[in-house]
């Protein structure tokens, strides 16, 4: 895949936590393909579903799939070693995401060691980092796209009510116009979208607004708040 062709797009999250009703990977599928039918160029997806949903989303849309795996939930736990880079790209990704921080690894590996991993594989890597010299850190070990997915995350960055545009607006001055930059982290309104866009991103990743039907449900409900 070209990843210039990705400019520009909003990429969809597909994903749901266990104990969620859409813990299925079925119902995940089926997701996605409303969100491909609808226009979106690519599905990031995996999470808590882990392989199995990397491998029958990747069989099931016509889009390139951006796959990750989480192994626990505290630390480093998104695709945190070389082996899970390896055996998500053999799942079906196209491009592996993986924690990028400055935090250590669980498998003690180098960042160049997973993104090596994957190239070796035959897939890309997304460094998924929580601020702006992460991601400068992640193109200097040879991540093809880094993104703010993690901004808010770790112990480096405050979390903000919404997406953390200094963030991205940081990470873009730091490392010029040609990285492939992407946004992610509570893009909740199409307004912040073109926020994004507006700031230097390169495609904008959404998730819960979009395919979290309890989340959404839920923002209704609090119309009078």
């Amino acid at each position: 895949m070209d990843i210039k062709d990705l400019c520009g797009a909003v990429i969809v999250s597909v994903q749901a936590p266990d104990g969620h009703p859409m813990r299925d990977t079925h119902t995940l599928l089926h997701v996605a393909q409303a969100c491909v039918a609808a226009g979106t160029p690519a599905i990031r997806c995996g999470g808590y579903g882990g392989l199995e949903d990397i491998h029958t989303l990747s069989q099931g849309i016509s889009v390139p799939v951006f796959g990750l795996t989480k192994e626990g939930n505290t630390g480093v736990y998104i695709t945190p070693s070389v082996e899970s880079v390896r055996a998500v790209a053999q799942a079906g990704a196209q491009v592996v995401c993986a924690d990028a921080t400055f935090r250590p690894a669980a498998d003690g590996s180098t960042l160049q060691e997973r993104v090596a991993a994957a190239h070796e594989a035959g897939a890309l890597f997304m460094a998924d980092c929580a601020t702006p010299e992460e991601v400068a850190e992640a193109y200097a070990a040879g991540a093809d796209i880094a993104s703010t997915t993690l901004a808010g995350y770790t112990e480096h960055r405050p979390a903000t009510t919404g997406p953390d545009l200094a963030c991205l607006r940081e990470a873009r001055n730091l490392v010029g116009p040609e990285p492939m930059l992407i946004a992610e982290g509570r893009y909740h309104h199409p307004h912040q979208v073109k926020q994004a866009f507006d700031l230097g991103a390169s495609a904008v990743i959404v998730g819960t607004a979009i395919t979290d039907p309890m989340w959404i449900t839920q923002q209704f409900l609090s119309w009078d708040t």
